[in-house]
């Protein structure tokens, strides 16, 4: 088959998730295993979210509501913002491609911290923008080298805060000088996935800055603290400018009756979240202590996983402990190749992986 395909989608380089569980079992025979690998929540689905789910399946037969009324209805308060200002996304992951898709077109450029969340350099190649690398900074995003890379041709600059796969914050004060230094017309994209876990009081919030005059847009998203990442739902809070823009592409129906309904009773559960945020910082605070132990190096992180030195081959270590049942994430394909990454579990889920690392490293 003969395919005329534009150059700068050849150039893309698939995204790799992580295996599902089941099938990493019968792949290398083991059973009882645990992930650790893909910064999910362990505790599953606040039980709200789980009875909203099962009282809308009765109604499969119906389209879902397109608009996501009571969602966004939802969001708005739940953040003191416009409906007007809130867009619905399949998970925010879909908020990117339409950015890319709306606001980008070939000869753009889009500055990107690296490394970080692999889904930004890919969605930018998609419309044929050109994706610029800053180096992180010990770790963090290095706000003053992204300033000085900015050119007539940029048009997007991406930050995640806290930043994947490192754990590290922009601070309010740095974030608040950066925004006043870069050019009015560059839209500044925020990606928040992880906002929820972060402690330090320090870390800035993009959302309080909202003002619909400055395109800065917010990213979060129900995968992470509220456990719904098989529903896929998240939205992005930007100026209504941006959002009419979106919305104008934004496929009908993007995201299903049941995400709607399990989003809406989960951001309700105040109970259920406040559970996830202690078993998270009592779980990292445990991971913290038992590498120290071993004398392993790592990095404290402001989200629910952490990024680990293992001074070996990180795909090695992967297999030594996948053969132990405990299923991680090698950071090769992020640029640090003996590094490993994970998220905190339940208790007897981070035990597990300490005893499992302490083996593989021997």
């Amino acid at each position: 088959m003969k395919l005329s395909v534009p150059d700068y989608i050849l150039s893309i380089k698939p995204y790799t998730p992580g295996k599902p569980l089941e099938e990493l079992e019968r792949e290398y025979g083991i059973v009882d295993s645990i992930k650790l690998a893909s910064n999910e929540n362990p505790l599953g689905p606040s039980p709200m979210a789980v009875k909203a789910i099962k009282n809308a399946i009765g109604k499969l037969n119906r389209y879902p509501d397109g608009s996501g009324h009571d969602f966004i209805q939802k969001i708005s308060e739940h953040l003191g913002v416009s409906p007007k200002n809130v867009v619905l996304g399949n998970g925010s992951d879909e908020i990117i491609g339409m950015l890319a898709c709306g606001l980008l077109q070939p000869g753009d450029e889009a500055i990107l911290p690296h490394p970080s969340f692999l889904m930004y350099e890919i969605t930018v190649r998609s419309a044929g923008a050109t994706p610029v690398f800053v180096p992180l900074k010990l770790l963090s995003i290095d706000l003053q080298a992204i300033k000085n890379r900015i050119t007539s041709r940029t048009r997007m600059v991406f930050l995640c805060n806290p930043n994947n796969p490192t754990g590290a914050v922009v601070y309010k004060k740095d974030f608040e000088n950066f925004l006043k230094k870069i050019p009015p017309d560059v839209i500044v994209v925020v990606d928040e996935a992880y906002i929820e876990f972060v402690r330090d009081q320090n870390c800035a919030k993009s959302v309080e800055y909202l003002d619909n005059v400055r395109p800065l847009v917010t990213l979060r998203t129900f995968s992470k603290v509220y456990g719904l990442a098989g529903l896929r739902i998240g939205y992005g809070v930007m100026p209504d400018k941006i959002a009419n823009l979106l919305n104008r592409i934004r496929l009908p129906f993007n995201t299903n009756s049941l995400a709607q309904a399990g989003a809406c009773a989960a951001l309700e559960d105040t109970v259920f979240f406040e559970k996830v945020i202690t078993l998270i910082h009592q779980g990292l605070d445990f991971l913290y202590d038992s590498l120290d132990r071993l004398g392993v190096k790592y990095f404290p992180t402001q989200t629910n996983f952490i990024l680990i030195d293992v001074c070996k081959d990180a795909d090695e270590i992967y297999e030594r402990m996948l053969r132990q049942g405990v299923i991680v994430r090698s950071m090769r394909s992020y640029g640090y190749p003996d590094y490993i990454r994970i998220n905190a579990g339940l208790h007897e889920e981070n035990v597990r992986f300490i005893k499992a690392l302490e083996k593989s490293l021997k």
